[in-house]
This record gives C-alpha cells, structure tokens and sequence, in this order.
C-alpha cells in the first residue's frame, strides 16, 4: 500500500499561486480528462516489439478506468494517471489462450504497465514511453473509422458470456457470419447452418425478427455450442456498438454477446 504524507510548510503567495496552476493529472499541457472515452490503435514501437505485432490498443471507457490488449487478453482495471504516469498496477484478464505467434503478448504488456511508461497527448497521437519501449499510438477514431453497420460482413471472432470472452481454433475456423442490408434483410451462417430473415436496425438496437436456417448437423460438440450461442444472441432485441471495423452484439439478458470484426 502506498501511504502519502503531507507535510505543512510556510510558502510564499508567488509559491502558493504556482501550486494552484499545477495539474496533478496531466502532462505536456494535457489533462487525463482528453483521454477518456477515446481508444487507441498503436502504429510504431520503438524498442522491444509487440509478439505477434499486436496492434497494442489502448481505451479509456470512463474517468479512472483502462482497458488494454497487446493483441491476445484484454486487461480492464483501474487507472492512476497523476504525474503524467500511467499507473495500473491491479489489472484483471480475460484466460483465453494466444496464438502461438502472440503468446508473449500478454508479457509485454505487463512489463510496459508496470514500469509505469510516460504518458502524453498530442492532438490524436497518445505516446507511452517505458523503461526501453516508447509506443506511439493514434486515435482509433483517425486510424480506423467506424463502418456502417449495415452494408458490411461480420465475422464472429468472440463470444460473450457473464464469466468470460471466449475464443477459440474451433470458433476461428467456424468463421459465423452476420451481414445486414439497408432493406431490413439479413443474411449470414452458424459455422455450420445458413440462415436469413429480417431486422429492424436503430441508433443502437438491433431488433431481430426469427431466423429461419438450414438444419445441417453440427461436425462435433463445440460448433453446436458455437451454433447455440449465436442464435440466442440473434433474437429479439439486441445492443449493439460499432468501433472502428469490430461490433460488438449484447443480447437481452445483459451478459451474453458476440465479438466481430468486418471482413
């Protein structure tokens, strides 16, 4: 635990005043507050790389939280970015396994987050600078402009549940698709059945009519259950939130949702 001490000293007006104009929060001019609810995308490390190549996205949903990936798990906790430091020493991580190519990814983040980089903001460009890493990183808004939501193929790259994002070999190869068009009509597959049917598509709600599919048996248990967990997030009134080319789908319930990215 890290205890602070305040110690009362007799300081002059002019002292007294400059302490007042300080910002604990910020660093180079900028206040934590131009950080949040912005996310960004890394475009060049200087010093030892991203395994995989990440990219190295970085969010911050709201004031005092921090959501990280280095292109494997996702670390969410809290933040402390006094002194133009970024501090978040107390992360949580979704378990899911890497890729081979990516599996030092999560070791790399840990390391720049605890060496507790530099931060600072300039314009759309937010550099971390660690003890021999310095990450450069734009905002995801400039790098990767949010798709339509309609118009566009999906593909299903994770699935939501209360415990966990889960991802897997099975869940990459099955490949489930969703594409919405501007008429109300959709088309898409399970990994191992088609389906089609009709939506309703709001600022942010998605009201999906039933499916009607296919009905080929499943190669093994874990496509069905993929199966499953599509076809009750696609029914009824779902929510959803498009990012760059990756939506997200929250199905009723609050808990269960699906991760795609556009292909």
């Amino acid at each position: 635990m890290i205890r602070t001490f305040r110690v009362l000293t007799v300081v002059s007006l002019a002292a007294m005043a400059a302490a007042c104009s300080t910002d604990s929060d910020s660093t180079d001019g900028n206040s934590a507050e131009d950080l949040t609810g912005r996310t960004f995308v890394s475009t060049s490390v200087t010093g030892t790389q991203i395994p995989g190549d990440g990219p190295m996205v970085v969010e911050f949903p709201e004031d005092g939280r921090i959501s990280a990936t280095a292109g494997c798990n996702r670390f969410v906790g809290s933040v402390d970015l006094a002194d133009g430091r970024v501090k978040a020493s107390d992360l949580a991580s979704t378990m899911m396994a890497c890729l081979p190519e990516r599996e030092g990814a999560d070791a790399w983040l840990t390391t720049l987050f605890d060496a507790e980089p530099r931060w600072s903001l300039d314009g759309n460009t937010f550099t971390l600078t660690g003890d021999d890493i310095t990450v450069s990183l734009e905002d995801e808004k400039v790098v990767d402009p949010s798709l339509p939501i309609t118009g566009t193929e999906w593909v299903v790259t994770s699935l939501r549940t209360a415990d966990a994002v889960v991802r897997s070999v099975a869940l990459e190869n099955a490949a489930p698709t969703l594409t919405l068009a501007d008429d109300g009509t959709l088309t898409g597959n399970t990994g191992c059945n088609e389906f089609g049917g009709s939506a309703e598509v709001g600022d942010d709600v998605i009201l999906f009519e039933p499916l009607t599919m296919t009905r080929a048996a499943c190669a093994d248990p874990e496509l069905a259950d993929i199966e499953t967990h599509v076809l009750n997030v696609l029914a009824g009134e779902t929510t959803y939130t498009v990012q760059g080319s990756s939506m997200t789908l929250t199905a009723a319930n609050g808990t269960d949702g699906l991760e795609f990215t556009a292909r």
